[in-house]
């Protein structure tokens, strides 16, 4: 089964994703690396060029999958923190992000998913999107699958319950109407690009 090599440091999300490869009968390969961000609240150009840095690293195929969180009306700030999740501090204390929210009504948020993969000449991006409230205190047990602390807080459209109290079925058939990168990604991969890739030299 050939695999390719998803880049990240963060456990929860390669967990995630290999799950959504295994259900497609895919393998997938684990790079563990913490890729410098360039500082642009843009989440597309982040993803280009973390996955350039993978590339060089490991110097075949490779992807990586960055989130970006908007708060609708964040305080002074609105979209807060776009793709400045992780430089922001926002998804590593819960409480301050709370207690900075804890006046404002509008609680509306979403998450922003973008993958890319990198074959050494062309960029493929995917995209997807989750909507849904804040809520007022954290919510849920610590999971290892988690792939950010903002889980204690998200609460999906249509749904009462964050994602850290959702079990991991809930969350795979929820109703919010959320569309994922990583799913459009096995779904092009496999039609356009996997004949390619499996012949190349990079096959194991």
């Amino acid at each position: 089964m050939e695999k390719i090599v998803y880049v990240t440091g963060n456990y929860g999300k390669y967990y995630q994703v290999k799950k959504q490869f295994e259900q497609h009968n895919l393998a997938i390969g684990f790079f563990h690396c913490d890729l410098e961000e360039p500082m642009i609240n843009d989440i597309k150009y982040i993803s280009k060029r973390k996955v350039e840095q993978a590339y060089q690293q490991l110097n075949r195929p490779c992807f990586v999958a960055d989130s970006g969180f908007y708060i609708e009306d964040y305080p002074n700030h609105p979209n807060y923190p776009g793709a400045f999740v992780k430089r922001s501090g926002v998804a590593s204390n819960i409480d301050q992000l709370l207690m900075n929210m804890k006046d404002v009504k509008n609680r509306s948020c979403h998450f922003v998913d973008c993958l890319t993969f990198y074959d050494g000449m062309t960029y493929y991006q995917f995209f997807g999107v989750s909507e849904g409230t804040l809520s007022y205190e954290k919510r849920g047990d610590f999971q290892k699958q988690a792939k950010s602390n903002l889980w204690y807080v998200f609460i999906p459209k249509n749904e009462t319950k964050t994602l850290a109290e959702m079990t991991e079925e809930e969350r795979e058939h929820r109703k919010d109407d959320h569309t994922s990168a990583t799913e459009q990604f096995i779904e092009w991969y496999k039609r356009e690009y996997k004949k390619k890739y499996v012949k190349s030299k990079f096959m194991i």
